[in-house]
């Protein structure tokens, strides 16, 4: 892609519904989607000569930008800077999405056992008035969840990654279009490329700073002092020390159950932290949480963009990159299915491991790694295959499904 095939339209919906695009008016136009923050916001300059203009940009306005007539991201104007350099003065415009009222809020909640991921987020949704369009994210049973006078951002990111825990999928929220959509995250249909030839500089970050190297899992009941009792520990890289993280059991989970979830922070949060960026030729349509492939260097292979800013003055894009664990992309070729037998060593893909084969059993991600096989065609027969991990690169201990191994 060559940065002049991209032609950016700015357009301003005025409180009566008008739309006028003022593209030939606008500077340092731009968009991002960050990590940490739920909402999207895009930002532009204008100068505040043309009295007409500044009439039209009023804060409460929509603002929005297209690319082949396709909208790309939109927002409600909150804020607007006037800044004068010299004999010239501009206005600095910025718009939030539809999430930034839940990002910006405080909420307390209690969602009885038994519900599910979807029912839990329609439901703060439409307390807050955003209306929920596509849903193809991760949707467990949960048990009972309790958020006290809390961020609305961290308890939305807080039961999405207690649905990654129960066995879902990682999911983004994001808003597209005037809704909210929630999806798997690397489940785009497109995949952009990224090579040398494309890619205008490249960051890599390496740090242990925010490392958990053990997970202690506590009990519900407290003895005479208060203090619950120690049901398990799991250790991750402590020879840089012990950093210690409490999982409280929940009240209906096993101690392995709880087991598992603590392995699964240690999985998440038990690596030495490595962060990349890549600024490259805008691709408009990308979004946070989109995969891309990446051969720039040492870089080569799959990685999740955490963030992305796209700048329409420049035609480039920012990514902050996540390798992808474990994850492999089919290349459309078919391989004779192989038979296997108890005893054998496999590679576990990485995936959900249930705690029996039956189809309403419990699930819990696992990660990727040797495992070998111990029971074939359990009673349930939904997730056939029990499979135990060989060694300490993958927490695989469960029954899993056809195919999730090779």
């Amino acid at each position: 892609m060559r940065v002049s095939d991209t032609d950016y339209t700015l357009v301003i919906v005025t409180e009566d519904g008008t739309q006028y695009d003022i593209s030939d008016f606008a500077e340092d136009l731009g968009w991002e989607e960050n990590e940490k923050e739920l909402a999207s916001h895009l930002s532009f300059t204008v100068g505040t000569d043309n009295e007409e203009l500044t009439a039209l940009i009023k804060i409460g306005c929509i603002a929005a930008v297209l690319t082949d007539s396709v909208e790309r991201t939109r927002g409600t104007i909150q804020r607007a800077r006037v800044k004068v350099s010299g004999s010239k003065e501009t206005r600095t415009v910025t718009a939030y999405d539809e999430l930034y009222p839940l990002q910006t809020s405080e909420a307390q909640f209690l969602f009885p056992a038994g519900q599910s991921t979807k029912s839990i987020l329609s439901q703060i949704l439409d307390e807050w008035g955003v209306p929920l369009g596509k849903y193809a994210g991760a949707n467990v049973t949960h048990e009972k969840l309790v958020f006290q006078n809390g961020s609305l951002a961290e308890t939305i990111l807080e039961i999405l990654d207690d649905a990654e825990k129960k066995g879902g999928e990682k999911s983004i929220l994001r808003a597209t279009q005037g809704q909210v959509e929630i999806v798997t995250r690397g489940g785009n249909s497109v995949v952009y490329e990224l090579d040398e030839n494309d890619t205008v500089s490249v960051e890599h970050e390496t740090s242990i700073t925010s490392l958990i190297t053990r997970v202690k899992v506590v009990g519900q009941e407290s003895d005479k002092e208060g203090v619950p009792p120690v049901e398990a520990v799991v250790n991750g890289l402590t020879q840089f020390g012990i950093r210690q993280k409490i999982y409280r059991r929940e009240k209906d989970a096993t101690v392995a159950e709880a087991r598992t979830a603590a392995q699964k922070i240690i999985d998440e949060e038990g690596k030495i932290g490595r962060s990349q960026s890549v600024t490259a030729p805008d691709a408009p349509d990308l979004r946070k949480g989109d995969r891309v492939y990446v051969s720039v260097g040492e870089m080569s292979g799959y990685f999740y963009a955490n963030g992305v800013r796209h700048d329409a003055t420049s035609g480039t894009m920012t990514l902050d990159l996540e390798e992808c664990d474990g994850q492999q992309v089919s290349e459309g070729k078919q391989e004779a299915k192989k038979e296997y037998k108890v005893g054998d060593t496999v590679q576990f893909h990485s995936g959900t491991h249930y705690v029996s084969s039956y189809p309403d059993a419990k699930g819990y991600k696992a990660s990727a790694g040797p495992a070998r096989i111990t029971i074939k065609d359990g009673s349930g027969k939904a997730h056939p295959w029990h499979l135990v991990h060989t060694d300490g690169t993958s927490n695989v201990y469960g029954w899993v499904d056809e195919g999730t191994f090779s």
